[in-house]
């Protein structure tokens, strides 16, 4: 499962405290950290299978190219317009996905999220708790007001978990995207942090637990 992530770095800006070490984040059963260098090959082993990459921008193909992308993910984060987090197993420090949040209006009033999952772990709620980890980071401590997720129309699975997070469809940006050897539509998903913060403290989904 993958849902549009960024190949375009923003343009570099001031940011808070996580911009030195991301904090790292505990549910129940996924932790999420900083992404290391280290974390390329499994990386690159989970995003490159056509099922996981087919609806995303091309991922790096080498190691020492997601060693590099990992580089730029970690000045961009030094600068405070990106944070990139990998999910791991709680027990197991292995890399099965990587979720990326951007700055696309200055101090994070607006941001777009990105994310992917090795496919042996589709369907088993790790996704959802991982999200819930994520947009609890974007809201809470990045103070971004409009969270915005992009997924190609005929990526089924990944419009369903976007859905099923609480992200509401707003419109199609048509051949927006380009898919192999053609242009596709995409759908625009919102998320509004007082919209979040009614959902999970009103009844709704529990929050998660406290990052520290």
């Amino acid at each position: 499962m993958a849902v549009q992530i960024s190949s375009q770095p923003p343009e570099l800006g001031a940011g808070p405290d996580w911009r030195e070490q991301l904090p790292t984040l505990h549910g129940e059963r996924v932790v999420m950290r900083q992404m290391r260098t280290s974390d390329a090959a499994a990386l690159l082993a989970m995003i490159t299978p056509q099922e996981v990459s087919r609806f995303i921008s091309a991922p790096p193909g080498t190691v020492p190219a997601f060693e590099g992308f990992i580089a730029r993910a970690r000045a961009l984060q030094a600068v405070g317009t990106m944070a990139c987090f990998v999910v791991t197993l709680k027990g197991h420090d292995t890399a099965i996905g990587i979720f990326q949040v951007r700055e696309t209006e200055p101090r994070f009033q607006s941001a777009e999220w990105g994310f992917a999952i090795d496919s042996p772990f589709w369907g088993t709620g790790f996704f959802e708790e991982a999200a819930e980890l994520v947009m609890s980071f974007a809201f809470e401590t990045l103070g971004v007001h409009r969270l915005e997720a992009r997924a190609a129309v005929r990526n089924g699975r990944g419009n369903r978990a976007l859905r099923k997070i609480g992200a509401v469809p707003e419109g199609v940006l048509r051949q927006a995207f380009l898919c192999g050897d053609e242009y596709v539509d995409q759908m625009v998903y919102g998320l509004v942090d007082s919209e979040w913060r009614a959902t999970r403290t009103g009844g709704g989904i529990a929050p998660p637990q406290r990052v520290h």
